[in-house]
Protein backbone atom coordinates (compact mmCIF):
# COMPACT_ATOMS: atom_id res chain seq x y z
CA UNK A 1 0.00 0.00 0.00
CA UNK A 2 1.53 3.41 -0.93
CA UNK A 3 1.79 6.26 1.49
CA UNK A 4 0.65 9.59 0.72
CA UNK A 5 4.49 11.78 0.38
CA UNK A 6 4.71 14.60 3.17
CA UNK A 7 3.84 17.31 0.28
CA UNK A 8 0.34 15.94 -0.07
CA UNK A 9 -0.48 15.68 3.43
CA UNK A 10 -1.14 19.35 4.06
CA UNK A 11 -3.11 19.47 0.52
CA UNK A 12 -5.26 16.61 1.89
CA UNK A 13 -5.92 18.05 5.36
CA UNK A 14 -6.93 21.27 3.59
CA UNK A 15 -9.14 19.81 1.53
CA UNK A 16 -10.17 18.04 4.56
CA UNK A 17 -10.83 21.13 6.56
CA UNK A 18 -12.87 23.02 3.77
CA UNK A 19 -15.21 19.97 3.37
CA UNK A 20 -16.05 20.11 7.68
CA UNK A 21 -16.91 23.51 7.17
CA UNK A 22 -19.21 23.03 4.26
CA UNK A 23 -20.39 20.05 5.93
CA UNK A 24 -21.32 22.09 9.23
CA UNK A 25 -23.11 24.96 7.00
CA UNK A 26 -24.97 22.17 5.30
CA UNK A 27 -26.16 20.93 8.48
CA UNK A 28 -27.15 24.15 9.84
CA UNK A 29 -24.11 24.75 12.21
CA UNK A 30 -24.05 28.37 13.03
CA UNK A 31 -21.70 30.77 11.90
CA UNK A 32 -21.25 32.05 15.42
CA UNK A 33 -19.31 31.45 18.42
CA UNK A 34 -19.80 29.70 21.22
CA UNK A 35 -18.55 31.65 23.79
CA UNK A 36 -19.61 35.34 24.42
CA UNK A 37 -18.06 38.32 25.22
CA UNK A 38 -19.35 39.59 28.39
CA UNK A 39 -19.57 43.21 29.34
CA UNK A 40 -21.55 44.64 32.89
CA UNK A 41 -24.09 46.87 32.15
CA UNK A 42 -25.02 49.93 34.34
CA UNK A 43 -27.69 49.60 37.34
CA UNK A 44 -29.30 52.28 35.19
CA UNK A 45 -30.75 49.36 33.32
CA UNK A 46 -32.95 47.20 35.12
CA UNK A 47 -35.49 46.13 32.84
CA UNK A 48 -34.51 45.41 29.31
CA UNK A 49 -37.07 44.25 26.95
CA UNK A 50 -35.56 45.07 23.89
CA UNK A 51 -32.30 45.99 22.28
CA UNK A 52 -31.74 47.03 18.28
CA UNK A 53 -27.75 48.02 16.82
CA UNK A 54 -27.79 51.67 15.79
CA UNK A 55 -27.00 52.38 12.21
CA UNK A 56 -26.28 56.06 12.69
CA UNK A 57 -24.57 55.90 15.84
CA UNK A 58 -21.88 52.84 14.73
CA UNK A 59 -20.76 50.79 17.94
CA UNK A 60 -23.92 52.07 19.61
CA UNK A 61 -26.74 50.24 20.53
CA UNK A 62 -30.41 50.98 21.94
CA UNK A 63 -32.30 49.58 24.57
CA UNK A 64 -35.84 50.03 25.50
CA UNK A 65 -37.08 49.18 29.41
CA UNK A 66 -40.09 47.09 29.86
CA UNK A 67 -43.56 48.21 31.13
CA UNK A 68 -43.81 50.88 33.55
CA UNK A 69 -40.78 52.55 32.82
CA UNK A 70 -40.48 55.59 31.11
CA UNK A 71 -41.27 56.60 27.78
CA UNK A 72 -37.51 56.63 27.03
CA UNK A 73 -34.63 54.75 24.78
CA UNK A 74 -31.21 54.25 25.99
CA UNK A 75 -28.15 54.27 24.14
CA UNK A 76 -25.63 51.97 25.18
CA UNK A 77 -22.51 51.50 23.71
CA UNK A 78 -20.99 48.46 23.15
CA UNK A 79 -19.21 47.71 26.22
CA UNK A 80 -22.68 48.04 27.98
CA UNK A 81 -22.11 51.66 29.03
CA UNK A 82 -25.28 54.16 29.11
CA UNK A 83 -24.72 56.93 27.26
CA UNK A 84 -27.92 58.95 27.14
CA UNK A 85 -31.38 58.22 27.28
CA UNK A 86 -33.84 59.93 24.70
CA UNK A 87 -37.32 60.84 25.51
CA UNK A 88 -40.26 59.73 23.33
CA UNK A 89 -42.30 62.35 23.28
CA UNK A 90 -46.42 61.67 22.82
CA UNK A 91 -45.61 57.70 23.74
CA UNK A 92 -46.75 55.78 26.62
CA UNK A 93 -44.89 52.75 28.04
CA UNK A 94 -47.64 50.47 29.11
CA UNK A 95 -45.78 47.37 28.34
CA UNK A 96 -43.21 47.61 25.86
CA UNK A 97 -41.61 44.22 24.68
CA UNK A 98 -39.19 44.40 21.87
CA UNK A 99 -37.93 46.33 19.57
CA UNK A 100 -36.80 46.71 15.97
CA UNK A 101 -34.49 49.11 13.38
CA UNK A 102 -35.51 48.65 10.07
CA UNK A 103 -36.91 50.82 7.10
CA UNK A 104 -39.68 52.95 6.76
CA UNK A 105 -41.86 55.34 4.81
CA UNK A 106 -39.05 57.42 3.70
CA UNK A 107 -36.35 54.97 2.20
CA UNK A 108 -33.20 57.05 3.10
CA UNK A 109 -33.97 56.93 6.89
CA UNK A 110 -34.08 54.08 9.29
CA UNK A 111 -36.46 53.70 11.87
CA UNK A 112 -37.24 52.62 15.37
CA UNK A 113 -40.21 50.54 16.25
CA UNK A 114 -40.94 50.18 19.92
CA UNK A 115 -43.61 47.34 20.25
CA UNK A 116 -46.22 48.18 23.17
CA UNK A 117 -47.86 44.97 22.87
CA UNK A 118 -47.30 43.14 26.08
CA UNK A 119 -50.68 41.37 27.62
CA UNK A 120 -50.06 39.23 30.78
CA UNK A 121 -53.97 39.40 31.96
CA UNK A 122 -55.07 39.12 28.38
CA UNK A 123 -57.52 42.07 29.05
CA UNK A 124 -56.42 44.87 25.75
CA UNK A 125 -58.72 45.32 22.89
CA UNK A 126 -55.85 47.38 21.48
CA UNK A 127 -52.04 47.27 20.91
CA UNK A 128 -49.70 49.81 19.37
CA UNK A 129 -46.11 49.73 17.76
CA UNK A 130 -44.46 52.89 18.03
CA UNK A 131 -42.25 54.10 14.90
CA UNK A 132 -39.85 57.41 14.41
CA UNK A 133 -36.80 57.69 12.22
CA UNK A 134 -33.31 56.77 14.27
CA UNK A 135 -32.32 59.50 16.46
CA UNK A 136 -29.03 61.20 16.09
CA UNK A 137 -26.66 61.52 19.21
CA UNK A 138 -27.09 65.03 19.78
CA UNK A 139 -30.81 64.10 19.94
CA UNK A 140 -32.57 64.07 23.49
CA UNK A 141 -36.54 64.01 22.78
CA UNK A 142 -38.07 62.48 19.79
CA UNK A 143 -40.97 65.30 18.56
CA UNK A 144 -42.82 63.53 16.37
CA UNK A 145 -43.53 59.36 16.17
CA UNK A 146 -46.13 57.27 14.27
CA UNK A 147 -48.50 55.29 16.20
CA UNK A 148 -49.05 51.82 14.17
CA UNK A 149 -52.50 50.41 16.41
CA UNK A 150 -53.21 47.18 15.71
CA UNK A 151 -56.08 44.02 16.86
CA UNK A 152 -55.66 40.59 16.13
CA UNK A 153 -58.64 38.97 14.60
CA UNK A 154 -59.29 36.82 17.11
CA UNK A 155 -58.94 38.60 20.66
CA UNK A 156 -56.16 39.46 22.80
CA UNK A 157 -52.79 38.09 23.08
CA UNK A 158 -49.30 38.48 25.09
CA UNK A 159 -46.45 38.94 22.65
CA UNK A 160 -42.67 39.80 23.47
CA UNK A 161 -41.27 39.64 19.71
CA UNK A 162 -41.11 41.86 16.92
CA UNK A 163 -39.69 40.96 13.31
CA UNK A 164 -39.39 44.14 10.63
CA UNK A 165 -39.06 42.81 6.78
CA UNK A 166 -36.12 45.35 5.81
CA UNK A 167 -37.47 44.68 2.46
CA UNK A 168 -41.48 44.77 2.61
CA UNK A 169 -41.50 47.18 5.28
CA UNK A 170 -44.23 44.33 6.97
CA UNK A 171 -44.10 43.95 10.64
CA UNK A 172 -44.04 40.20 12.24
CA UNK A 173 -45.80 39.48 15.80
CA UNK A 174 -44.98 36.53 17.55
CA UNK A 175 -47.00 35.89 20.58
CA UNK A 176 -45.42 34.38 23.72
CA UNK A 177 -48.23 32.66 25.82
CA UNK A 178 -49.96 30.67 22.79
CA UNK A 179 -49.14 27.21 22.30
CA UNK A 180 -47.37 26.89 20.00
CA UNK A 181 -46.55 30.79 19.52
CA UNK A 182 -48.29 32.63 17.17
CA UNK A 183 -47.19 34.33 13.70
CA UNK A 184 -49.24 37.40 13.02
CA UNK A 185 -48.43 40.13 10.33
CA UNK A 186 -49.11 44.09 9.92
CA UNK A 187 -49.38 44.36 6.44
CA UNK A 188 -47.41 47.48 4.43
CA UNK A 189 -48.46 50.53 4.58
CA UNK A 190 -49.54 50.51 8.23
CA UNK A 191 -52.03 52.66 9.22
CA UNK A 192 -51.64 55.57 11.53
CA UNK A 193 -54.66 56.52 11.26
CA UNK A 194 -57.11 53.97 11.90
CA UNK A 195 -56.73 50.99 13.50
CA UNK A 196 -54.53 48.01 11.60
CA UNK A 197 -55.71 44.73 11.23
CA UNK A 198 -52.94 41.64 12.28
CA UNK A 199 -53.38 38.29 9.96
CA UNK A 200 -52.61 35.49 11.37
CA UNK A 201 -49.77 33.78 8.99
CA UNK A 202 -48.27 30.85 10.71
CA UNK A 203 -47.06 29.02 13.93
CA UNK A 204 -43.97 28.37 15.65
CA UNK A 205 -43.21 24.48 16.97
CA UNK A 206 -42.28 25.75 20.58
CA UNK A 207 -43.60 28.37 22.86
CA UNK A 208 -42.95 31.30 25.11
CA UNK A 209 -40.93 33.64 22.95
CA UNK A 210 -39.55 36.45 24.97
CA UNK A 211 -37.59 37.67 21.42
CA UNK A 212 -36.80 37.99 18.30
CA UNK A 213 -33.92 39.20 15.95
CA UNK A 214 -33.14 39.68 12.25
CA UNK A 215 -29.62 40.03 10.36
CA UNK A 216 -29.38 43.70 8.70
CA UNK A 217 -29.01 41.34 5.22
CA UNK A 218 -32.07 39.70 6.18
CA UNK A 219 -30.61 35.99 5.80
CA UNK A 220 -30.76 35.15 9.53
CA UNK A 221 -33.56 35.22 12.04
CA UNK A 222 -33.09 34.54 15.89
CA UNK A 223 -36.37 33.64 17.76
CA UNK A 224 -35.42 33.57 21.46
CA UNK A 225 -37.46 32.13 24.64
CA UNK A 226 -35.95 32.13 28.27
CA UNK A 227 -33.62 29.05 27.77
CA UNK A 228 -32.89 28.92 24.45
CA UNK A 229 -31.79 30.47 21.14
CA UNK A 230 -33.56 29.37 18.03
CA UNK A 231 -31.25 30.57 14.70
CA UNK A 232 -33.23 30.37 11.11
CA UNK A 233 -31.82 30.74 8.00
CA UNK A 234 -33.84 32.69 4.88
CA UNK A 235 -33.25 31.82 1.04
CA UNK A 236 -33.80 34.79 -1.36
CA UNK A 237 -37.16 35.42 -2.01
CA UNK A 238 -38.85 33.79 1.10
CA UNK A 239 -41.74 35.72 3.43
CA UNK A 240 -40.28 36.04 7.31
CA UNK A 241 -43.74 33.27 7.72
CA UNK A 242 -41.78 30.81 5.21
CA UNK A 243 -38.64 30.97 6.72
CA UNK A 244 -39.88 30.10 10.05
CA UNK A 245 -41.67 27.20 8.93
CA UNK A 246 -37.77 25.55 8.59
CA UNK A 247 -36.58 23.81 11.01
CA UNK A 248 -34.26 26.02 13.16
CA UNK A 249 -30.88 25.56 15.09
CA UNK A 250 -30.32 25.60 18.84
CA UNK A 251 -27.62 28.12 19.23
CA UNK A 252 -25.15 28.32 22.09
CA UNK A 253 -26.25 30.13 24.89
CA UNK A 254 -25.18 31.96 27.65
CA UNK A 255 -27.92 31.49 30.39
CA UNK A 256 -29.69 35.05 32.05
CA UNK A 257 -31.85 35.99 34.77
CA UNK A 258 -34.48 37.00 32.51
CA UNK A 259 -32.81 37.18 28.86
CA UNK A 260 -35.87 39.04 26.11
CA UNK A 261 -33.54 41.08 24.48
CA UNK A 262 -31.76 39.92 21.51
CA UNK A 263 -30.36 41.55 18.31
CA UNK A 264 -27.88 41.56 15.40
CA UNK A 265 -24.69 44.14 15.23
CA UNK A 266 -25.88 46.72 12.39
CA UNK A 267 -22.62 45.47 10.89
CA UNK A 268 -23.90 41.94 10.84
CA UNK A 269 -20.29 40.78 13.12
CA UNK A 270 -22.45 39.01 15.66
CA UNK A 271 -25.66 39.37 17.74
CA UNK A 272 -26.53 40.59 21.36
CA UNK A 273 -28.50 39.14 24.00
CA UNK A 274 -29.52 41.43 27.27
CA UNK A 275 -31.22 40.65 29.95
CA UNK A 276 -34.04 42.18 32.55
CA UNK A 277 -32.18 42.35 36.21
CA UNK A 278 -34.99 40.09 37.69
CA UNK A 279 -33.19 39.43 41.11
CA UNK A 280 -29.72 39.03 39.91
CA UNK A 281 -27.38 41.70 41.25
CA UNK A 282 -25.38 42.16 38.11
CA UNK A 283 -26.67 42.16 34.42
CA UNK A 284 -24.30 41.70 31.58
CA UNK A 285 -24.61 42.71 27.52
CA UNK A 286 -23.56 39.31 25.88
CA UNK A 287 -21.93 39.56 22.17
CA UNK A 288 -22.00 36.31 20.31
CA UNK A 289 -19.02 37.28 17.39
CA UNK A 290 -19.30 35.87 13.70
CA UNK A 291 -16.52 33.44 13.09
Amino acid sequence: MLTPKPIIMPVLMIILLVWACQKNIEDGQPPFEKIPASFSVSNNVKEASGIAGSKINPGYLWAQEDGGSPPQVLLLKKDGTVVKSVFINGAVNDDWEDMALSKGPNASLNYIFLADFGDNLLMRNNYTIYRFPEPALAVDTVKTVDKIVFQYPDGSHNAEALLVDHTSKEIYIITKSDNPARIYKLIYPQSITSVNQAVLVGELTFSGVTGSAISVDGKEIIIKTYPALNYFTRSPGQTIEQALKSVSVNLDYQLEPQGEAVAFAADNSGFYTLSEKAFSSVVNLYFYKRK
